[in-house]
């Protein structure tokens, strides 16, 4: 029998706070990880080559100036025995968690599914010295992570505005979209073995402005939102205003505010 591989793709810009938890916490998860930079002007850049230096067979580092040939870099997965898990530098994963998934996945469970998705906090508050996160739980919010079996298609192309985003996929027999394991429905946040805190709604870089009431816009919103949008974000930043993402409001503000404990995600 052979075992699926897992590919982990870090898709980051401006991340220097949390991109090393992020990767460190991911990276016994995968067997190899595509670490890709797009533009950032912080430290982000210099954080990942070192990963890459301490690693150069499991990581690789990639730069790009458009967010859409991220997914072009995954085509060589299409069709193949992998998991692809997109990780964002915002995005702090439960490592024991982890341990428990990747057997669970290369034992072959999640095998008859297209899609996985996790618990999430989305996070309005860190306190790492106090050991606490306050954030919207998912659900009611939604959960953002994006773990796929690539042995479920034959191709994913057409208009990806970033990876594993967009386009059009073509399904192999058997498969469909509709083939989600919801664990977060299944799961309790103190129980799963698939939940991750997600700095949304917090400062991630030292580019940010010190005034950050809201997430950063989305590559959607950024790259596909029309000229008036674009000419708005133009105003904003000149005033110095934050980025206070209408899309992530939306998804993932949802529900009451929880408060949770941070040891498991920052135990190294």
């Amino acid at each position: 029998m052979i075992c699926p591989r897992i590919v982990g793709m870090v898709f980051v810009r401006n991340e220097e706070r949390f991109v090393g938890r992020a990767v460190s916490n991911a990276e016994a998860f995968c067997d190899e990880v595509l670490l890709v930079d797009r533009s950032s002007t912080d430290a982000t850049p210099e954080i990942l080559r070192c990963i890459v230096e301490a690693d150069p067979i499991k990581f690789a580092f990639h730069s790009l100036k458009h967010p859409r040939d991220s997914h072009s870099l995954l085509q060589a997965y299409v069709g193949k025995d992998v998991w692809v898990f997109a990780v964002d530098g915002d995005e702090i994963y439960d490592p024991a968690g982890l341990a428990v998934m990747r057997r669970r996945v290369l034992a072959g469970e999640f095998a008859n599914q297209w899609m996985i998705l996790g618990n999430v906090v989305h996070c309005v508050e860190l306190d790492e010295e106090a050991g606490f996160a306050r954030g919207y739980a998912a659900p009611p919010s939604r959960s953002m992570v994006k773990f796929y079996n690539f042995a479920a298609i034959d191709a994913w192309d057409g208009d990806t505005p970033e990876r594993l985003h967009g386009g059009t996929i073509r399904f192999r027999d058997g498969y469909h979209e509709h083939l989600k394991f919801e664990m977060n429905k299944v799961h309790g946040w103190d129980d799963s073995p698939f939940r991750c805190l997600h700095m949304c709604f917090l400062r991630r870089s030292s580019v940010d402005p010190d005034r950050v009431h809201g997430a950063r816009e989305s590559i959607i919103e950024t790259f596909y939102g029309g000229w008036t949008s674009r000419l708005q974000r133009i105003a904003r930043r000149l005033a110095g205003e934050p980025e206070n993402s209408a899309s992530k409001r939306e998804r993932y503000a949802r529900g009451a505010i929880i408060t949770v404990p941070t040891a498991p995600f920052f135990t190294v």
